[in-house]
């Protein structure tokens, strides 16, 4: 037996057949993918079409047949093979596009949302393609051996035919790779392992500029007179998690999935669009002050933002985290980390239900002699989870999707699970704005909420969120943006609710008004402030 694999599968042969599984089993999203953006209408993109195994088989052999020099070949398989199995389930469950966002949302993921993601079908996918397959591997390849010499001109030899192979595809096909690579960026997202080494690289790259001298920013921020004297203001920023707009009954969903807030005499905004579609993007987005045409998140990594100003000029802030991490936007202001409190009742598992936020929050309020902000970041509809979102008395809709294999339940199921995290949203809102009434004799108080973006729900086979911004749906990129003003705020400062009403049904609005909104909720003057974008600017004075 020895000798026949010994004679037979030489070290080029086991390499030549891991890089050809890897091609042909582990990238099948990829040639679905190029399928469809390619018609086969004629012999010359049949051609083409088929040409695209043989670039990817010649480039993973070549790699290996280097490694082979340095003994490396096995381990680089196994990287190989373990990043092509984990894309192809994710990418075909899911419809993820493995990019540095998808990266940094792993990086920043919590446990208890990366254990939601673990499924009996995935072991059992991962076991079959990954498992099984490098147990072959290791047992081939122990069984066979080639001399230093030997393995250099195989080398060689594989480097040659491989170089050879793809410059004659490459001469043949030039402008259809090129065409079709230009106008379908997202296209070599889909091909692995390639996919998850660039992402990874890419991620990596960016981090580095997380320590870069700290950039200050808006040095000449001061608050007006009419905001430092009289009663301070207290205002609570909801930062929405995965919430999206498509579902909110405020916004004519044919479901009243928000019946408090709709009591509430809210301010809600229709036509908003987040910054990026997974927090990572959009959280620092929105406090950068950048907005999206100028967002530049290695910039936002190391330069001060909208909490920095407004606690420069002496609010007193304070974050709440509920959702695994602010991703910078909180990095120099007090911060409490709620789900570490394990607070019976509320959390169970590592993960918390949003009303953790306002565990003592009453206690804090009452300590606050100044203008002060509290931002809530909330879990929201974070999936796939969704029925982990919202205790048993906020199941409204049934039946539900009681699984975090949501691909396999049905589209009614997936979405009155979804509606009822947006149902506890709305109870959640709303008791922030009831806390803030309660506080009125105290404070001039305000109400922000913003989700970080949006989510799919199976729409054209599309699931969660992350998808590049380009490509995005826009069920990932449309969320819910909504003011609440106290009737002392509206007073006190001249704020005509009818202009508002009219304003908000008409404006197409964006993550971009956060930064100067907030800033003028406080009064804040800085040359950094846009009053174009403040969604009260053309509405004050007019009460």
């Amino acid at each position: 037996m020895k000798n026949w694999f010994t004679t037979r599968l030489t070290h080029p042969v086991v390499n030549a057949l891991t890089a050809a599984a890897i091609t042909l089993c582990l990238n099948i999203p990829f040639f679905e993918k190029a399928y469809r953006l390619v018609d086969p209408s004629t012999g010359h993109t049949w051609l083409f079409l088929l040409s695209m195994p043989w670039v990817s088989f010649f480039g993973l052999f070549s790699i290996l047949m280097l490694a082979e020099v340095v003994w490396l070949a096995f381990p680089v398989a196994i990287l190989f093979i373990l990043l092509a199995s984990s894309a192809q389930y994710f990418i075909s469950s899911y419809s993820i596009i493995v990019d540095r966002s998808m990266v940094a949302n792993m990086a920043n993921t919590t446990a208890a949302e990366s254990f939601a993601l673990v499924t009996p079908q995935l072991v059992g996918y991962f076991v079959l393609t990954a498992i099984i397959p490098i147990i072959v591997l290791f047992i081939v390849r122990r069984l066979t051996h080639q001399p230093f010499l030997r393995r250099i001109s195989w080398a060689l030899i594989a480097l040659l035919v491989s170089g050879s192979g793809t410059y004659l595809i490459s001469n043949s096909f030039y402008k259809d790779y090129a065409s079709l690579f230009r106008n379908n960026r997202e296209l070599i997202t889909y091909l692995s392992p390639s996919n998850g080494i660039a992402a990874a690289l890419s991620w990596y790259k960016h981090e580095r500029t997380a320590n870069l001298p700290l950039i200050r920013f808006g040095e000449d921020a001061h608050q007006t007179a009419a905001h430092l004297s009289g009663k301070p203001s207290l205002t609570i920023l909801v930062v929405g998690e995965t919430t999206r707009a498509q579902d909110v009954g405020l916004g004519g969903y044919a479901r009243q999935t928000t019946p408090l807030l709709a009591k509430d005499n809210v301010i809600y905004y229709p036509n908003t669009l987040s910054c990026g579609t997974s927090t990572a993007v959009s959280v620092p987005c929105m406090f950068s002050g950048m907005g999206h045409d100028h967002y530049n998140d290695e910039l936002a990594n190391h330069r001060e933002g909208l909490l920095d100003i407004v606690q420069q000029v002496g609010v007193n802030v304070l974050w709440r985290e509920n959702d695994g991490g602010c991703k910078g936007a909180c990095a120099r202001v007090p911060t409490e980390e709620m789900t570490a409190q394990n607070l019976p009742g509320m959390c169970i598992d590592g993960e918390c239900y949003d009303q953790v936020l306002f565990h003592n929050l009453q206690r804090y309020i009452d300590k606050q002699t100044g203008n002060t902000l509290i931002v809530l970041h909330t879990i929201g509809s974070h999936g796939p989870t969704y029925n982990h979102r919202y205790p048993d008395s906020f199941k409204y809709y049934t039946p539900t999707c009681d699984t975090n294999e949501v691909q396999h339940c049905s589209n009614q199921q997936l979405v009155n699970t979804y509606d009822n995290t947006i149902r506890y949203m709305d109870a959640m809102v709303d008791q922030g704005s009831q806390l803030l009434q309660a506080n009125s004799q105290r404070f001039t108080t305000s109400l922000v909420y913003l989700s970080d973006h949006g989510e799919s729900l199976g729409e054209d086979g599309v699931y969660l969120h992350g998808l590049p911004y380009s490509v995005a749906p826009i069920q990932q990129k449309h969320v819910p943006l909504l003011i609440w003003l106290s009737q002392d705020y509206q007073q006190r400062y001249a704020v005509d609710k009818k202009c508002r009403v009219d304003q908000a049904k008409l404006m197409q609005t964006s993550q971009d008004n956060l930064f100067p909104t907030l800033l003028g909720l406080f009064g804040v003057q800085t040359r950094e402030y846009q009053p174009q974008l403040d969604l009260l600017t053309h509405c004050r004075g007019k009460a």
